[in-house]
């Protein structure tokens, strides 16, 4: 028999949308996945009027891998009858491929005329896109179709939609920069024939996957549709999610958000997490000298809030943000977690090429100026999360936590 829905508190609103600003209509592409859904639960929270669009591909990459979620997740359906059930708000949803059915994006837009569409609707993972020549086709063929769309159906629906899109910080590449990395656009001098020329262009994109190089690509395309037809843009350059709850997650065990720990999906931070839950050595690629920019999930949602309830003006170029709240290297989150657990740590050769070490200095003011007051690694947060993996660690299977994409 099945058990009954674990509930771990009352739902309380937490009282309309940001500020007292006004109620939006948002549609979330992508909302069924791990940023997607959490996002879609805190905007719906605040009183916006929310839909999902979503083809399930993140399910379906579950079957492919034969892994799946350390967390319990319910088919889509249950999820939003769970929601409307404990708060008495409607999710809408539909279920179709925004990189591929065309004409039934430009429907929803025009019929729905959405004040922000929100675009999580890639495949997220480095690893999966350089597996094989099929896994870098899909994953160009997919995110860059879908982005496409997504700006093509904009402008034939004459919808003025703000586009909120989560890109990544590697899309600036780890190598040492020698700076601070800014926001999206680098200042640079040019003399020629005695004058000084002083321009802002994109900072150079030095991709490390197809994935991250399909999101270069992205922000070419933002800014094409951004001069040619006005578009407007804030492309959320983030960096690695660790923690797997948000308030709105965590209400009800039907609403639980993904926590991925394989090879291909699992984020590092998650990934040593539940190798601690099960005694499993933790996995370092290399020496662990490389730095990464993190995030919290909460802090991820809570960014997509701030970036849609500000808009860029018409006519104003891409906005460009760095959404990460810290950097570190992956050797000192190991033997963070090491301390913690009395779990070991096991160096094994990085599938990746890429630098053995490298330093990350990254400018991310313009989320903070908006008003995020970032969550900070900590050792009662990680203990919130491991307890989560300890929790669910019946469902881990061990064979899947290598990385076995290799390149």
């Amino acid at each position: 028999m099945a058990s009954a829905p674990q509930r771990s508190r009352s739902y309380r609103s937490p009282g309309g949308a940001l500020d007292g600003a006004r109620v939006l209509k948002i549609v979330i592409l992508g909302g069924d996945g791990f940023c997607g859904w959490p996002a879609a639960l805190h905007l719906s929270a605040r009183d916006h009027d929310v839909a999902i669009v979503d083809n399930l591909s993140r399910r379906n990459i579950d079957n492919e891998l034969e892994a799946s979620s350390l967390t319990p997740i319910r088919p889509i359906g249950e999820r939003i009858r769970a929601w409307e059930e404990l708060t008495s708000k409607v999710i809408a949803f539909y279920n179709f491929d925004v990189a591929q059915n065309y004409h039934r994006l430009l429907t929803l837009i025009a019929d729905s005329r959405p004040d922000a569409i929100v675009h999580f609707a890639e495949q997220r993972a480095a690893p999966y896109s350089m597996k094989s020549s099929y896994h870098k086709r899909y994953t160009v063929n997919n995110n860059l179709g879908a982005t496409n769309n997504l700006l093509a159906a904009i402008v034939e629906s004459g919808v003025d939609s703000h586009v909120v899109h989560l890109g990544t910080m590697g899309v600036y590449g780890y190598n040492a920069a020698g700076m601070k990395i800014p926001e999206g656009y680098l200042p640079i001098k040019v003399e020629e024939d005695g004058k000084v020329i002083h321009r802002e262009i994109l900072y150079p994109t030095d991709p490390g996957s197809i994935y991250h190089l399909t999101k270069t690509q992205d922000q070419l395309l933002f800014a094409f549709y951004n001069k040619m037809d006005q578009v407007r843009v804030s492309d959320l350059h983030q960096g690695i999610v660790w923690g797997t709850q948000t308030g709105e997650t965590s209400l009800d065990e039907r609403l639980i958000n993904r926590f991925d720990y394989d090879g291909d999906y699992g984020t590092v931070l998650n990934r040593f997490l539940v190798q601690a839950a099960i005694g499993f050595p933790l996995t370092l690629h290399g020496s662990g000298g490389q730095t990464r920019a993190f995030i919290n999930i909460q802090d991820t949602v809570r960014c997509i809030e701030l970036a849609i309830m500000s808009p860029p003006q018409k006519g104003e170029r891409v906005r460009i943000f760095n959404q990460m709240t810290e950097t570190f290297r992956l050797i000192d989150l190991a033997e963070m977690i090491s301390r913690l657990t009395g779990v070991p740590i096991s160096h094994v050769p990085n599938p990746r090429k890429e630098a053995d070490a490298n330093d990350l200095e990254v400018e991310n003011c313009s989320l903070i100026r908006l008003g995020l007051d970032p969550i900070k690694l900590n050792g009662s947060l990680l203990k919130e999360i491991r307890d989560i993996a300890k929790k669910y660690a019946h469902n881990c299977d061990r064979s899947k936590i290598p990385c076995v994409s290799m390149w």
